[in-house]
């Protein structure tokens, strides 16, 4: 008997999910194991896997939504004939849902007809999925310009996502400029959807923040020296910042820690997530064990997630498990911002710009200023009074679940984290 591909539940909460592309056609072997299918959930878009080996029967549902636990294919025996009531009518099989999908008042009804090899259908309705027109829309790609490669000449994702980035191949859209006072409303996509739900989670808990800044001398020296060591993974502050925080989560059990509600779960290792901004959203990936690990280890981690996040391609295994989170906007010129709790982490840890600054340092007896680069302010001499160095300066905001964290424990943790970036020896 023919094997049902099911819509698997790919993370806690997920309800449905957008078939973006089959990767088998209708007929070809399949291998257990073997990507058949690209999901599009709330979070990533990944490759599912066939969980049996065969042939390829029947595509249920060629593209769009689906919930959670359907039917979308089926796999068996070469000729084995596929459950009758399986297979669905055309607007089902057409949409991935129970009922045809909402006619736009703007556009023309289309008239059913033979196959056309143009994504326009009669009445000059272009043919696209779903997933294509969210991302034409924002990308800000004109549909009418491109050629379909879905079944019947249907606009599908890729097509979009190509033009895009090559619009030199798409003809240039012509669009009225919007009258004066018009608004234009963009609707959410599933990902800023999820985005508004947790950051209404985060703005619920009662959080604090406390603020220091580190003399980045000596973290911008190891970093320099790691470049040298390993030009390869080129490592960044940022991952030095990770491996550092890693550290002292480790010295800090009660901040790499979890609010579950009636509990405070406490982990035995710092899975770091990496806040990352794409077209799509914020998503933030997870390194795992990053106590573990060495900074060029945690650098080729961080880079691979960073494009894998940036091209679409991160798995859901890349979003869980977290158990503190870094949100760097330096790249941007910002001093300092509150970054917004990433529930139900009870810590984030936000990363302002490197910038030189005036500071002070205080005098000994029986010592003179040394104002040379790297120095001081002081070597021995003969003056007690204080003087004023340029040093490279970084401000860190750590935002804080009071219902996991207390201030006088948010405030030693943040101070390990100070002094291991101050001197990175102490972090041994």
């Amino acid at each position: 008997m023919a094997s049902q591909v099911i819509l698997p539940r790919l993370g806690q909460g997920m309800e449905s999910g957008t078939i973006v592309r089959w990767l088998k056609s209708e007929g070809d072997p399949v291998e257990k194991g073997e990507p058949l299918y690209e999901l599009d959930t709330d979070k990533v878009t990944q490759e599912v896997e066939a969980e049996v080996s065969g042939i390829l029967l029947k595509v249920v549902v060629a593209e769009g939504e689906v919930p959670v636990g359907k039917t979308v294919a089926f796999i068996g025996e070469a000729g084995e004939e596929v459950p009758a009531e399986a297979v669905p009518v055309a607007a089902q099989a057409e949409t991935g849902t129970e009922h045809p999908p909402p006619v736009d008042e703007r556009e023309e009804v289309p008239v059913p007809e033979p196959a056309p090899i143009s994504a326009r259908g009669n009445g000059g309705r272009i043919k696209a999925s779903p997933l294509a027109r969210r991302i034409a829309r924002e990308r800000g790609v004109d549909l009418a310009a491109l050629s379909g490669t879905g079944p019947e000449g249907r606009i599908v994702a890729e097509d979009v996502e190509r033009a895009a980035v090559s619009p030199a191949t798409a003809a240039p859209a012509v669009a009225a400029a919007p009258s004066a006072g018009a608004v234009e409303r963009v609707e959410l996509t599933s990902l800023r959807k999820t985005v508004a739900r947790r950051m209404t989670e985060a703005w619920a808990a009662p959080a604090f923040q406390i603020v220091m800044s580190a003399d980045m001398t000596r973290a911008q020296e190891l970093r320099a020296r790691l470049v040298e060591r390993h030009p390869d993974e080129r490592p960044t502050v940022t991952d030095v910042l990770t491996k550092v925080c890693a550290l002292a989560l480790m010295r800090h059990r009660e901040v790499n820690a979890l609010y579950a509600g009636d509990a405070i779960e406490l982990y035995p290792s710092a899975n770091v997530g990496i806040a990352v901004a794409t077209a799509r959203g914020l998503i933030v990936p997870v390194i795992a064990r990053c106590e573990q690990r060495t900074v060029a280890d945690i650098a080729a981690a961080r880079a691979d997630l960073v494009a894998r996040a940036r091209e679409g391609k991160l798995q859901a295994a890349d979003l869980e498990g977290g158990t503190f989170t870094i949100s760097n906007l330096g790249m941007y010129g910002v001093e300092q911002f509150v970054a917004v709790l990433n529930p139900p982490q009870g810590a984030i840890l936000a990363v302002g710009t490197i910038e030189e600054r005036p500071v002070a340092r205080p005098g000994r007896a029986g010592s003179a200023p040394d104002l040379r680069p790297g120095a001081g302010g002081f070597a021995d001499g003969a003056s007690s009074h204080a003087s004023v160095v340029v040093r490279p300066m970084l401000t860190l905001t750590l935002t804080c679940d009071h219902r996991t964290i207390d201030g006088a424990t948010a405030a030693d943790f943040l101070r390990t984290v100070k002094e291991f970036l101050e001197e990175p020896g102490l972090a041994l």
